[in-house]
């Protein structure tokens, strides 16, 4: 789930997904690039994500990196955990956070 949020509507590359899922959880969540590419690789294979053919221009950038993006099923995957988990976070706030303040 991380990294189909990180890469959310943009395209991005591996270390660029690395990097948006740590500011996302204000480095509480800190994926290395193994855990990162076996994702990626997991994503592309049931076709949540796609590698772009589309590159940046090679004067701007790395030509080595592979850049990703959503499917349209890796979108609709994305979009149901983010309202299943507004269900759930919206059932627990009213007592979850009294502790807590």
């Amino acid at each position: 789930m991380h990294v189909l949020l990180a890469i959310g509507p943009a395209e991005r590359h591996g270390y660029a997904i690395m990097s948006e899922i740590a500011r996302m959880t204000e480095g509480a969540t800190r994926l290395g690039p193994g855990g990162v590419y076996t994702t990626i690789k997991r994503l592309l294979d049931d076709g949540l994500i796609e590698e772009c053919d589309e590159r940046p221009d090679p004067e701007l950038d790395d030509q080595r990196r592979r850049y990703y993006r959503l499917t349209g099923t890796g979108r609709a995957v994305a979009g149901a955990e983010v309202r299943r988990l507004e269900v759930l976070v919206r059932a627990a706030r009213p007592w979850a956070l009294e502790a807590v303040e």
